[in-house]
C-alpha cells in the first residue's frame, strides 16, 4: 500500500508538470450541423492529408448519403481520382514505404477527433514551426518532436518560435509567422477549422440523428415515469 501510494503520488506530480509545461489550446469553432464546412474539410483531406493517412471506417458513399447529394457530385468534388464511390477512404501509400520513410507507419485518423479532441486538432494543424533540427525540417508546439512534417508550409507560410529563458529553461514565448503563404491567417483558420471538423463528423457519423432519437428516448422514459409512479400509487392504495 506504501507503495502504491507513493505512485500514485508521483504520477500526480508528473501531471502537474505536464499540465504546467503545456501549451494552452486554441479553440476550435466546429459544428457538426455545418455541412458545407464539413464538405469543404473532406476536400481539405484529400488533398493534403490522404496521402499518408486513411479513414478506412467510412466510404464515399457514406458522405454522399449522410449530406443527400449525388454520388457523381462526391467523386468529382472529394474523393481522388480513379475513386469508387463505395471505397473506403484508404491512402495510397504503402505502409512499408511510409514506416521506412517516417520511422512508423502514419495512423489511421478514424478515431482521431475523440481519441483527442477538436480543439487538440485544431492547435495541432496550426501549430508546425521551422527547426532544422528535425530530419523533416518541422516541429510542432503540441506535439513534440512529432514524425509528420507541415504539409500546409504553402498555404500557412513558415514561422518559427520564440523562446524566452524562465528559471534556466527554455519556455515557448510566440509563434512568428516570417514568411506568409498563399491564404491570410483568417483563409488559413477556417481551412483548418473545416478540416477538424470533418474529423469530428468522421469520428461519429451519427450522433446528430443519436441526438435527435435520444430526446425521443428521454421523452419515453419521462411518461412511463408517471404512469410507473401513478400504477404503483393505485396499487398501494389499498395496501394503506
Amino acid at each position: 500500500m506504501k507503495t502504491l501510494s507513493i505512485t500514485l503520488l508521483l504520477l500526480v506530480f508528473s501531471f502537474g508538470l505536464a499540465a504546467e509545461e503545456s501549451v494552452e489550446l486554441q479553440q476550435a469553432n466546429f459544428d457538426p450541423e455545418d455541412r458545407a464546412s464539413i464538405l469543404k474539410g473532406a476536400k481539405t483531406f484529400v488533398k493534403y492529408c490522404l496521402g499518408c493517412h486513411s479513414i478506412k471506417h467510412i466510404r464515399y458513399q457514406r458522405i454522399a448519403k449522410d449530406f443527400g447529394i449525388d454520388d457523381k457530385k462526391v467523386l468529382t468534388e472529394v474523393a481522388p481520382e480513379g475513386a469508387s464511390i463505395y471505397d473506403q477512404m484508404h491512402t495510397a501509400m504503402n505502409p512499408h514505404d511510409s514506416a521506412k520513410w517516417f520511422g512508423i507507419e502514419p495512423p489511421d485518423l478514424s478515431l482521431i477527433a475523440r481519441s483527442r479532441n477538436g480543439d487538440w486538432l485544431y492547435s495541432y494543424l496550426k501549430s508546425f514551426y521551422t527547426d532544422p533540427s528535425k530530419p523533416l525540417g518541422a516541429n510542432n508546439l503540441i506535439f513534440k518532436d512529432v514524425g509528420m512534417p507541415n504539409v500546409f508550409w504553402q498555404v500557412q507560410g513558415e514561422q518559427i518560435a520564440e523562446f524566452i529563458t524562465e528559471d534556466g529553461k527554455q519556455v515557448f514565448d510566440k509563434l512568428v509567422l516570417v514568411s506568409p503563404g498563399s491564404l491570410s491567417e483568417q483563409e488559413f483558420d477556417t481551412m483548418i477549422n473545416d478540416l477538424v471538423n470533418f474529423l469530428v463528423y468522421v469520428g461519429e457519423p451519427v450522433k446528430l440523428e443519436r441526438e435527435r432519437i435520444g430526446k425521443y428516448v428521454l421523452f419515453y422514459l419521462f411518461m412511463f415515469l408517471i404512469i410507473a409512479y401513478l400504477l404503483k400509487k393505485e396499487y398501494w392504495t389499498d395496501v394503506h
